[in-house]
């Protein structure tokens, strides 16, 4: 009876213990089920339909963020700015935006100037921020970089300013001369004097209409319109007959070399105007009895073959600051000397534009006391034409063929001692 009792016992708590780790599998079970998976988590839409595809087309900077302002999208440029750091927006003010926006659903914009990482000068980058709400939980942040349309405003006022200035100064001139040509009617030597001054003043302003004229047609004009092959040779002896009397004048020697025969593919007068202005540069920047180099080379590029004309002079140099600044419109590293010569400030700025409509750039080396290099770089006549056409037989032998020549290996450089260039200022007897 005792052992019947107890093999009921152990049979009831069996019983009970099945029943208990039952009821605690099932549990468990509903709970796991529940519990969201790693696949899930991936595959749970966060963004509304259709948001990240509009994201990755926007050109602004784009950021989603959640309600505990953690960043659930941002795009490429929004890192490149330096707005999203370690998962976080990185900009305070714009971070606090979007907490009033989450709160009270009201877009705000903001134009912020924000340090630039990894300068060291203090630059500022202009942006436009504007926060509206996505959804009940989200918030989308929108900037765009405004720098560049600043700079280029800058750029504008003080285009306007500086035309300003400077045709008011030979104008003004002109208005005073003339009422001392009236007051010195009776003085012969008086009147040739302030006529001579006011040919000058005349001559200025025509020097200037004519510079404004240039860059505004090499600025619209589109030159491989009317494009050809256009001889390097040709254009350096126009160069140079062109400063031949100011050169003369100052007993500077003029010496041309390089590699002969080259072809560039462009618009001639422009290039011709562009060569022209650095030949005067280098001239009128260098002091008398030294001389001035203008050498040309062929210079193997991927892309095609660049020529290069280096136009080297024995003048004053240029500072480092300087030389950031000396293709701006109207700038001058030495505003006395650019008055003394009759300059305009704008011969630079054409060389530029004419360079960059060409496909080509314009460089310079120059370190002050020990002259200045400039480099005017454009494509080879014959890659240039094959690219402008979209030859489909560019290969072929053409007009401009140079096959069975040798490339130079030199580097892609404006380092002036590739065109054994001239030594550091020397005075001839």
């Amino acid at each position: 009876m005792d052992v019947n009792a107890a093999v009921a016992a152990v049979a009831a708590i069996a019983g009970v213990l099945t029943g208990v780790i039952a009821m605690l599998a099932f549990r468990f079970s509903e709970r796991e089920q529940r519990r969201p998976t790693r696949t899930s988590l991936h595959t749970d839409p966060v963004l509304p339909p259709g948001v990240d595809t509009v994201l990755s087309v926007l050109r602004s900077s784009a950021v989603v963020l959640d309600e505990a302002d953690g960043v659930v999208k941002a795009s490429s440029a929004a890192y490149a700015l330096g707005l999203v750091r370690g998962g976080k927006l990185a900009v305070e003010p714009m971070l606090q935006m979007a907490r009033d926006t989450r709160r009270d659903g009201e877009i705000r914009q903001v134009e912020l100037d924000l340090a630039r990482r990894g300068t060291g000068r203090g630059e500022a980058l202009a942006v436009s921020a504007r926060v509206a709400p996505l959804g009940s939980r989200l918030v989308l942040l929108l900037v765009e970089d405004l720098t560049e349309a600043r700079r280029i405003e800058a750029v504008r006022r003080d285009f306007v300013a500086n035309v300003s200035h400077e045709l008011k100064t030979p104008v003004g001139a002109l208005s005073l001369l003339s009422e001392a040509v009236m007051d010195a009617s009776d003085d012969p030597e008086a009147v040739e004097r302030f006529a001579g001054r006011m040919q000058i003043e005349a001559t200025r302003l025509t020097n200037l209409v004519q510079e404004l004229i240039d860059l505004s047609r090499v600025q619209n004009d589109d030159p491989l319109e009317d494009a050809e092959p256009v001889r390097v040779d040709e254009l350096v002896a126009e160069a140079i007959d062109r400063c031949r009397h100011a050169a003369g004048t100052k007993e500077i020697t003029m010496a041309a070399g390089g590699t002969a025969d080259l072809r560039v593919w462009g618009h001639r007068g422009q290039l011709a105007a562009a060569l022209g202005n650095l030949v005067e540069n280098a001239v009128n920047y260098s002091p008398a009895r030294t001389r001035v180099g203008i050498a040309a080379r062929r210079v193997a590029q991927p892309g095609g073959d660049m020529i290069e004309i280096a136009v080297t002079d024995q003048g004053i140099g240029i500072s480092d600051k300087d030389k950031e600044r000396i293709f701006e419109r109207f700038y001058r590293v030495d505003p006395a000397r650019s008055r003394a010569t009759g300059g305009t400030g704008l011969g630079l700025a054409i060389v530029k534009h004419v360079a960059a409509s060409h496909s080509g750039e314009v460089t310079v080396w120059s370190a002050e006391g020990q002259g200045s290099t400039f480099t005017l770089r454009l494509p080879e006549a014959g890659a240039a034409r094959d690219r402008t056409h979209q030859m489909s037989d560019r290969d072929g032998p053409g007009l401009d063929d140079e096959a069975g020549r040798s490339h130079p290996s030199s580097p892609h450089s404006s380092d002036p001692s590739a065109y054994e260039t001239l030594p550091s200022p020397e005075v001839l007897p």
